[in-house]
């Protein structure tokens, strides 16, 4: 068998198997603290459970740069395809619903900000003729705090993940979770850029009005929109008015804290897969070799 074909069955058996210990954990509460704060902690959560895919597939590829092509090794082909075939569908699945999500028509939203690598916000002027000014401005802040962490981007992405984790519904949960948690905190960056909270409240109310439909209901659906809209998912409605009245909670230091926070984070990971990768060349093929062995002789 040809080296990138076995190595993309190793991928989607062994990366499919290495995701399941972690999705099945059950959905827990984060601990209460600022809203920049729970935020980024249940971004973490959403893709900790595919950590150890990650870990797997660069130790196979480490594997795969000093294995030679085609693979030598005697082993069943149809038992380790039969055996990828059920994370193959799940890869397949998360697949088009990626790309049903980028070729799909924008959400007709009076406010929301698109674009995955260039991310504007669209303001319809139907809306703006319904708000004052401060109203306005809160609502354009908002959204441009999405704009500035390039939230579209990682909302796709966070769907990918979540998918990748089908069918165990706490990854749905802690999507919802981050989806809800992810507005809490714009709302605050842009309370902090000087925005009133009571306007921001107006104008979600506002743009409750003009909606047909509140978005990104608890059921998954095929065609979840991608933009992030100032109405949220639309299920914290009444508490999130609530904190938008609330005095604005002590965030401060929240950009340094948060950038550090994610360069470390990237840079732990980072570390973890160009370990693993070199773990994979110097070890791959003794380890490798008798599993594959194993599957000649059942």
């Amino acid at each position: 068998m040809g080296r990138e074909t076995l190595l993309t069955i190793l991928l989607l058996l062994v990366g499919g198997l290495a995701a399941q210990p972690l999705a099945m954990l059950p959905h827990r509460r984060l601990p209460d603290a600022a809203p920049w704060i729970t935020e980024r902690r249940a971004w973490r959560r959403l893709w900790l459970p595919v950590v150890p895919t990650f870990v797997v597939a660069a130790w196979l590829c480490g594997w795969a740069l000093r294995e030679p092509d085609p693979v030598h090794d005697r082993f069943d082909h149809g038992m380790l395809v039969m055996a990828c075939l059920p994370f193959a569908a799940i890869a397949l699945r998360a697949a088009l619903r990626a790309a049903w999500a980028l070729s799909r028509a924008p959400a007709e939203l009076p406010i929301c900000t698109a674009g995955l690598l260039r991310p504007r916000v669209v303001f319809s002027p139907f809306l703006a003729r319904t708000l004052d000014e401060g109203q306005i401005r809160a609502a354009w802040e908002h959204e441009q705090a999405h704009a500035r962490h390039r939230d579209p981007l990682r909302i796709w992405l966070a769907q990918i993940v979540t998918d990748l984790q089908w069918p165990w519904p706490w990854a749905r949960e802690h999507f919802d979770n981050w989806l809800e948690i992810l507005e809490y905190a714009r709302d605050d960056e842009a309370r902090g850029r000087g925005a009133s909270g009571a306007d921001l409240a107006a104008a979600v109310l506002a743009t409750v009005r003009q909606s047909s439909s509140i978005l990104r209901p608890q059921e998954a659906r095929w065609a979840a929109p991608i933009d992030a809209a100032l109405l949220g998912d639309g299920r914290s409605l009444q508490a999130r008015i609530a904190r938008l009245l609330a005095p604005l909670p002590d965030s401060a230091g929240t950009a340094v804290r948060t950038r550090l926070g994610d360069r470390t984070a990237a840079a732990v990971l980072a570390a973890m897969l160009a370990i693993a990768c070199a773990s994979g060349a110097v070890s791959g093929e003794w380890i490798l070799h008798p599993l594959f062995l194993w599957t000649w002789t059942v």
